[in-house]
């Protein structure tokens, strides 16, 4: 995750030589850090309604086809979403458990990938709008827009780095929040939930993907699908930004619910679908001839991969949950216990005890279960 989608908070500033790599890395590696420890739980919370692994080996299976998956399409040169890859393997899990898959969850899950780019597209024509009309009204010397871009998107990438880690370690980490194996930890005043500690693990783990493999794609963002000015660039930045701080941010719930206001749902959106909406709405903002210089063939190969990284995801896990539990042993899920019905193992050690002498003997008819209506 760090090294795709940092491109989304600095790409552009890296590639145009605004900002240095090692800059840009660090500051995205410490605010997505902040984003995933202070805010991260709403989504990953959201997502878990979905389905939740309630077993260690599972979680890991689960976490292993959604990285299988994106890493096989990556490989083939198609788009995948880890987002998506992410919701597929839950379902894969499921599915092989006999879990009830929450449809309300899910068709929350699936207006989120047709929502986020939408907003996406409206954000950045309204701030794009906004930030031309300052422009002209200003009419600031070269190098003072110059100085003003650069820092813009400094702060854009700050943001989006904390939106980044806010709403995506849900997609790192939550598989292992239904089986932490961590206990709450306490430093004086400060306490540091199980969960918490599994997303700064999962933080760090992103950073270090922000460190090593992200260069190379920060130097070629922003070309596949549409040329951006540096002013497009910092539009398109803040505009995802905005997506998905708008899908995990809980005081912005409490906020709306407060004011009797409908709720946005809190659930890990793809990054990358909100800056592919961004994009066209720039696009949408120059007329025909913004139209036209849209890429629509890799929009249309960017929008296929929503649909088959999911399914694709599914099948994996399947797969590969029926593997480690036929193959190595491991209990990939702990079966739910109906507590209406009596557990097998009681029947016999009930069956077997003896008269108490204190008005709880044995049935006279044989029946062990059958005596004064105790437990």
């Amino acid at each position: 995750m760090g090294a795709n989608d940092a491109s989304n908070a600095f790409g552009t500033a890296v590639a145009t030589r605004m900002i240095r790599f090692s800059t840009a890395a660090f500051l995205c590696s410490v605010f997505l850090i902040i984003g995933a420890v202070t805010s991260g739980a709403g989504a990953a919370e959201g997502l878990g309604q979905l389905g939740t692994i309630n077993a260690l080996p599972g979680a890991f299976t689960a976490a292993l086809a959604a990285a299988a998956t994106v890493g096989w399409m990556s490989k083939l040169g198609l788009p995948a979403s880890t987002g998506q890859a992410v919701v597929g393997s839950i379902i894969g899990w499921n599915l092989f458990s006999g879990s009830t898959t929450d449809l309300n969850t899910l068709t929350r899950i699936l207006s989120t990938w047709i929502v986020s780019p939408i907003l996406g597209a409206i954000f950045a024509m309204i701030l794009h709008s906004l930030l031309v009309w300052f422009i002209r009204l200003t009419k600031p010397h070269l190098l003072v827009q110059d100085r003003n871009t650069r820092t813009g998107l400094i702060l854009a990438g700050i943001f989006g780095s904390y939106a980044m880690g806010a709403n995506g370690i849900g997609n790192v980490m939550g598989f292992f929040v239904g089986a932490s194996p961590f206990r709450d930890l306490t430093f004086g005043r400060f306490n540091v939930s199980s969960v918490e500690q599994l997303f700064l693990i999962g933080a760090i783990a992103i950073a270090v993907g922000v460190y090593t493999y992200s260069r190379r794609v920060m130097m070629t963002v922003g070309d596949s699908l549409l040329t951006l000015t540096p002013l497009g660039a910092f539009v398109v930045v803040v505009s995802h930004s905005l997506v998905l701080f708008i899908f995990s941010s809980t005081a912005l719930e409490g906020f709306l619910a407060s004011h009797g206001l409908p709720t946005i749902p809190l659930l890990p959106v793809s990054g990358s679908q909100a800056v592919v909406g961004s994009v066209v709405g720039i696009a949408l903002l120059q007329g025909i001839r913004g139209i036209r210089q849209i890429k629509w063939k890799v929009l249309v190969g960017i929008a296929s991969g929503w649909i088959t990284t999911p399914l694709l995801a599914a099948v994996m896990g399947f797969v590969l949950l029926f593997v480690v539990q036929n193959v190595f042993g491991q209990q990939v899920y702990q079966a739910e216990v109906n507590p209406s019905m009596p557990a097998a193992l009681e029947r016999p050690y009930l069956a077997d005890l003896p008269s108490t002498g204190s008005g709880h003997a044995a049935n006279p008819h044989g029946d062990p279960y059958a005596h004064s209506g105790e437990a």
